[in-house]
């Protein structure tokens, strides 16, 4: 083990790990958490350091993941195995911050992209069974992990205070960008007023439905786990639906430079729509499938501008490689947006098709659900 690096094979000594432990290496491409992937001589893992900036509240972050893994497993659902530290816990503390272990879920992939529109219709699925399964289990006993983090019209007044604030005189190179979200303002309550006078029902959501947050076997390309439950919280099924449309229905990486490469996808919208609604037809109302469209574009907006507030603020929330990142992830949601508004009109017609039809079969589309 002399190649590892002291400090994080203490951090893994500290959990209970099959094998010795040959290689911590860093692994995949998260914005928050810093994560590594453990091999010892009998399997491997993932280590991660926990964002406690962005998670104070380490305790009820991990409560919830126990508690929600704990439920999708006597379900008989695939989901996150969290390795227990040495005293038992679910985590640990130290100098160098807040670790957690999980059992790597071997023979999986992910995507950034959308390879076709059977990969994601399969996505759709997944988060619709995800919500299905979930909607049995007792939401009172989740702690708010971020608070507002789908409030849109708090995003909103968070993002005008950074541009207020400018810390680093950056908002002169950006006045179009923020003009944008101005412009949009009168749309970012509807969801929350939803949520507020009931029109729409509250449900237990995941909240970060980004496509590379379902594992696919790598053989059949079947979802067959959704990940990253940090931010599993009460909240409306179209912060699930949005995201997921806002991520998935691009033909570009959210930090893609050349803005003539992104466009939004009726068909992977169409696609997606079938899998999540297929899964929730018995239980999705008239308004939130009436909201699915804006729901998309509301998600869209909400993370544009919350990249351009971050911007503005000096990067202190999202992890970035160069000074213009956020602002480019910024340009490529404004793309999006502006796509989706002229795409409303067949984008409705597809929810309408989707609501009239029949359940999605598997056999129909030639790939099977969450399993």
């Amino acid at each position: 083990m002399s190649s590892v690096d002291t400090a994080l094979a203490l951090v893994a000594s500290r959990f209970r790990l099959e094998g010795e432990v040959q290689s911590i290496t860093p692994y995949g491409d998260g914005h928050i958490n810093v994560t590594y992937l453990i091999s010892t001589t009998k399997r491997r893992y993932i280590l991660q350091r926990m964002n406690t900036d962005v998670f104070p509240d380490t305790k009820s972050l991990m409560r919830n993941i126990e508690l929600v893994t704990a439920f999708l497993k006597a379900r008989g659902k695939e989901t996150l195995d969290i390795i227990r530290s040495d005293d038992g816990g679910t985590y640990i503390d130290n100098e160098t911050g807040a670790w957690r272990v999980y059992a790597f879920i071997e023979h999986t992939i992910s995507y950034n992209l959308v390879p076709n529109a059977s990969v994601f219709r399969d996505a759709g699925a997944a988060f619709g069974d995800f919500q299905n399964e979930l909607a049995l289990f007792d939401a009172s006993q989740l702690t708010e992990t971020i608070a507002h983090f789908h409030d849109t019209p708090h995003r909103f007044l968070d993002f005008k205070a950074a541009v207020e604030k400018d810390e680093l005189g950056r908002a002169a190179s950006c006045r179009s960008e923020i003009d944008f979200y101005d412009a949009h303002a009168d749309v970012y309550p509807v969801i929350m007023d939803g949520l507020k006078d009931g029109s729409l029902p509250l449900r237990v959501t995941h909240n970060d439905t980004k496509l590379n947050n379902i594992l696919m076997d790598a053989t059949t390309h079947k979802a067959r786990a959704v990940i990253d439950l940090d931010t599993i919280m009460p909240g409306s099924m179209l912060f699930d639906f949005g995201d997921s449309i806002r991520f998935g229905a691009s033909t570009a990486l959210e930090d893609e430079r050349d803005l003539d490469k992104v466009h939004f996808s009726t068909e992977l919208f169409r696609a997606y729509a079938e899998g999540f609604v297929g899964q929730l037809r018995q239980s999705i109302t008239e308004r939130e499938a009436q909201l699915l469209p804006l729901s998309a574009r509301m998600m869209t907006l909400e993370c544009g501008m919350r990249f351009l507030a971050d911007y503005l603020s000096g990067d202190t929330y999202f992890a970035t490689d160069y000074p213009e990142h956020n602002l480019v992830r910024c340009r490529t949601q404004i793309k999006l947006v502006q796509e989706m508004e002229a795409s409303e009109a067949p984008m409705n017609a597809i929810v309408e098709a989707v609501m009239a039809s029949g359940p999605t079969s598997t056999a129909e589309h030639g790939e099977g659900g969450a399993r």
